[in-house]
């Protein structure tokens, strides 16, 4: 697919030229419609920039309907929404980006809204049947389309949102599915109907019909366990529901998160698998920006670690164009134990530097410009720390440059865990820069 610009203004060159990019992506395309400059000029004049109501209620409609359809393609992220009167970014399927494009285009000049509605329209997904109360089987090619598994976990994040129990299970060539709600979502939707605007209680009391379709037994528990049980009392205490987990994730994920917390915690606490096609061949891998991209992929995704868990702000690692020389030999050590890479340093050599006796509160000492190896970050695997890994990689960095550890600098801001550390390796003081 061709990615593209479409002016919706006579003069291109002009600032206030309003504009829609299409842009690819592997699961779907892009309309964007650029109204900076335009906004900016309304704002010059004394008007509002704000869009009619109309307008981005219509938005919105198709940008839900959009995603939602998404995802029931398979799409495993998240979107993150941006629409105001600067930007809007609609997310379609392929095969309705000239339908976004026209929408938008006619909103934008005419201030016909129909497009983006018919294009709700058209995306979207009976979610509700779907997860209408009682027994029954969706069939691939008569219901939904895409693979079983695929529509199955999709269907499990929209109950997930509703707060309903999906209890389904994916064939062949079919789901199977039977939403409950359960006792405390239905109380919780009573107690503050203010947060759920619109919402009708279709499940408690259902009664199966008599022809109600029979979900073959494929083995396992034995079936009607529950039958005739008393319900399970519940009751309402404080509980942590949010905050950061250790390895920098949030602890409340949304509902379309899926994995990616338990995926990124497996790997801050074990390492990261490195890929099958590198051959490493020794415990420690020295990376640098003229490595085979593979090896400097590998870095990056290590340097994600550590900037995720801190917050920081980039990546301590961003070579990943083609090879190149830096003049101040910026390479990297990964540290592999038990097939997981499990420890990172960053380094480059630099030529000025400030004695520290790593006491609080005391100031540097004087300039030093001899070429010395530069300590940039450090990362450990969470299952690994306190075991001397650090110290392992701060001895390999310098061995690999051929001097002492009261000979490396480390880089400011030093962290805590980094200023133990330095504190067990080089205890007389370290250089700093």
């Amino acid at each position: 697919m061709t990615e593209r610009t479409i002016y919706l203004d006579h003069d291109r060159r002009d600032l206030r030229t309003r504009k829609i990019h299409v842009r690819a992506y592997r699961w779907y395309a892009t309309a964007e419609l650029d109204r900076d400059g335009y906004v900016d000029y309304l704002i010059s004049q004394g008007d509002s920039a704000d869009l009619p109501t109309a307008y981005t209620e219509a938005v919105a409609k198709a940008e839900n309907t959009s995603i939602d359809r998404i995802w029931y393609d398979g799409y495993p992220d998240g979107f993150i929404s941006i629409n105001g009167p600067r930007c809007i970014i609609l997310p379609v399927p392929f095969a309705q980006i000239e339908a976004a494009v026209e929408a938008l285009r006619s909103a934008e000049l005419h201030h016909d809204y129909s497009g983006l509605h018919a294009l709700a329209d058209q995306l979207a997904l009976p979610i509700e049947d779907w997860l209408a109360p009682g027994e029954r089987e969706l069939i691939r090619g008569v219901d939904f389309s895409v693979p079983p598994e695929v529509f199955l976990n999709f269907l499990r994040g929209k109950a997930k949102k509703s707060g309903l129990r999906l209890n389904g299970r994916a064939t062949r060539g079919s789901v199977w599915v039977r939403p409950t709600l359960p006792l405390a979502e239905k109380l919780r939707r009573e107690r503050f109907p203010e947060q759920y605007p619109g919402w009708v209680d279709r499940w408690t009391g259902y009664v199966e019909p008599e022809d109600t379709p029979f979900r073959p037994w494929v083995g396992g528990r034995e079936q009607n366990l529950s039958l005739g049980a008393n319900p399970v009392q519940f009751q309402h205490v404080q509980t942590p529901s949010g905050g950061k987990c250790p390895c920098g994730m949030n602890l409340r994920a949304s509902w379309n998160d899926g994995n990616k917390h338990a995926t990124h915690h497996a790997m801050w606490a074990i390492g990261v698998r490195p890929p099958k096609n590198l051959d490493w061949s020794g415990d420690l891998a020295v990376v640098t920006t003229e490595s085979p991209i593979a090896w400097r992929k590998l870095t990056y995704q290590m340097g994600r670690m550590p900037q995720r868990e801190n917050g920081y702000d980039f990546n301590s690692w961003s070579h990943l164009g083609e090879p190149e020389k830096t003049s101040d030999n910026i390479r990297a050590y990964l540290l592999k134990a038990n097939g997981y890479v499990i420890g990172y340093v960053a380094a480059h050599d630099v030529n000025h530097h400030h004695r520290w006796d790593l006491l609080d509160g005391s100031n540097y000492g004087g300039r030093d410009d001899t070429l010395r190896p530069s300590i940039d970050l450090i990362w450990v695997a969470g299952s690994y720390r306190g075991k001397g890994v650090g110290a392992t990689l701060v001895q390999a960095l310098v061995d690999h440059s051929g001097c002492q550890v009261t000979d490396a600098s480390w880089s400011t801001p030093i962290s805590d865990a980094g200023r133990r550390l330095a504190r067990r390796v080089s205890p007389e003081g370290i250089w700093v820069n």
